[in-house]
């Protein structure tokens, strides 16, 4: 159909991870497993984190935020993609897409804002022990996380507003395995310019303002660690952030890679390949990053496994 040619459309086809067909079972197993480990451990970390008065600090509450946002992310798309496995034709309503993409901006620009509020948290903890407990109260505590929940949350209405009010011509062909943003601009009829660029704007916007802070946080976090005169407290600094500062720099390395392709090498193939990674493979390694370097979610799940066999018994 040519572009001029206007139609309502009422769904849409991805044309998903591959189009390959003797890669669809295998490609199914690997993210169902993947999701599984995705579902385990993000619940179990906000079901830990909640069920262990040790782990009701400002650290823990805003890693608790940082599981419901990966476990949110990613079962937004995942559950779908799954389902596109298995059948002949990978159809998404118009009313999923425009909900998948709210909800997809949603959690992904949290996430940002998450990451950075926990480096100032790590900034505190280090360079201010003292006045920590003062300045990191429950209130600021609510405001880190509750602002980033409400400038994402417009953010994402806005796009989906704009992209899903315009008259989509001819094509309803994805080339995504979700819907997001970008890949719908390139079916719109009209003001894919203008939203494009608003586009750009924010998403660099969120970028440089949140990778600022982080930068930021740990250059004085490490100005602090190295005026610290014992090897055992400097040990002990790097490891307060040691587990953020993995999940940041996976996080924020997935990211760039994306953005700061050249043109000649840039393909939707590539931002598939990103896109997996911080949609599906983040979301998983985030709670095996925090539980597996962390000797206090140990104890916390020792202590619950503990409790629970003294109660069989």
């Amino acid at each position: 159909m040519g572009k001029q040619n206007l139609t309502s459309v009422t769904e849409f086809i991805l044309m998903g991870v591959t189009r390959q067909p003797e890669l669809q079972v295998p490609l199914f197993g690997v993210f169902l497993i993947i999701y599984m480990i995705t579902v385990v451990g993000n619940l179990g970390m906000i079901t830990l984190i909640q069920v262990d008065s040790r782990l009701h600090t400002p650290m823990y509450f805003f890693i608790k935020h940082l599981a419901f946002i990966d476990l949110g992310n990613s079962t937004v798309i995942c559950p779908k993609m799954l389902v596109n496995f298995v059948v002949d034709q990978n159809i998404i309503s118009y009313y999923a897409c425009a909900t998948q993409l709210a909800f997809f901006l949603m959690f992904i620009i949290s996430e940002f804002f998450i990451l950075s509020a926990m480096a100032y948290d790590r900034y505190l903890a280090i360079c201010n022990p003292l006045l920590y407990n003062v300045i990191m109260s429950q209130r600021l505590c609510y405001m880190l996380v509750g602002i980033p929940y409400l400038y994402s949350t417009f953010q994402a209405l806005l796009f989906t507003i704009k992209i899903f009010t315009v008259t989509f011509c001819g094509s309803n062909v994805i080339n995504h395995f979700y819907c997001d943003d970008v890949p719908l601009l390139l079916i719109l009829c009209s003001n894919a310019q203008e939203i494009g660029l608003l586009i750009i704007l924010f998403s660099a916007l969120n970028l440089i303002s949140s990778l600022l802070v982080v930068l930021v946080s740990y250059i004085l976090i490490l100005t602090c660690i190295f005026q610290i005169h014992s090897t055992e407290s400097r040990k002990k600094a790097f490891s307060t952030c040691g587990s953020h500062l993995t999940v940041v720099v996976v996080f924020y390395g997935s990211l760039l890679f994306m953005y700061m392709q050249p043109k000649s090498a840039h393909s939707f193939e590539t931002d598939k390949m990103a896109s997996l990674f911080y949609t599906l493979v983040i979301p998983m390694l985030n709670p095996l990053i925090y539980s597996l370097r962390n000797k206090e979610v140990k104890n916390a799940f020792r202590r619950l496994f503990n409790n629970q066999c003294k109660l069989r018994i």
